[in-house]
């Protein structure tokens, strides 16, 4: 409404103003609250749309997957589904988890070579001895004792190996050099 009234002021004109009255009604919305809040929202916006350029997608999205009917429960929330955990989310948990087992992060390298040969950090890699999961456990059952979600959860493997690892070997360095000597651990 206000850039309607200063077009007629331009129409119309005032006799004896020389100034343009255009200039003036926009230098005066431009110093007042409003065009303030105006310079402040364009500024967000010019910032919104540079950080949309650096934007990478990490991770899928979560499905959403509708409850049977009479499902029982009475709610109405849809079931999600998470997508399979992938490696590098399986590395950062053991790498998180390192310290809880006493051990430090110079460990890490030992670790990574160790179940990136043994399972490529894949939770469900199986191999024909029936050795499962992360940490290749023999069989893969022996990780129900770290949880009941033992074949699906990246976290209760882990676990299950940083035990393992700590009261077989001492450490991952340890159970790595056993793996380049032997070829198992």
């Amino acid at each position: 409404m206000a850039v309607v009234l200063a077009a007629l002021v331009v129409i119309t004109g005032r006799p004896g103003v020389t100034s343009d009255p255009l200039g003036i009604a926009l230098a005066q919305v431009s110093a007042g609250k409003a065009g303030a809040s105006l310079i402040a929202d364009r500024q967000q916006v010019i910032q919104q749309d540079a950080a949309t350029l650096s934007f990478n997608v990490t991770s899928a999205p979560k499905v959403s997957i509708p409850q049977p009917a009479g499902g029982g429960g009475g709610s109405a929330a849809p079931l999600v589904a998470a997508p399979p955990p992938d490696p590098s989310t399986a590395q950062g948990i053991a790498y998180g988890l390192l310290s809880s087992y006493g051990f430090s992060t110079d460990q890490w390298g030992c670790l990574d070579d160790l179940w990136n040969a043994e399972s490529g950090w894949r939770y469900n890699a199986e191999n024909a001895s029936g050795a499962y999961g992360i940490p290749q456990a023999l069989p893969g059952s022996k990780m129900a004792s770290a949880g009941p979600d033992w074949q699906t959860d990246p976290t209760t493997q882990i676990k299950w190996g940083l035990g393992y690892i700590q009261s077989v070997y001492g450490s991952p360095c340890n159970a790595w050099a056993h793996e380049e000597a032997d070829g198992w651990y």
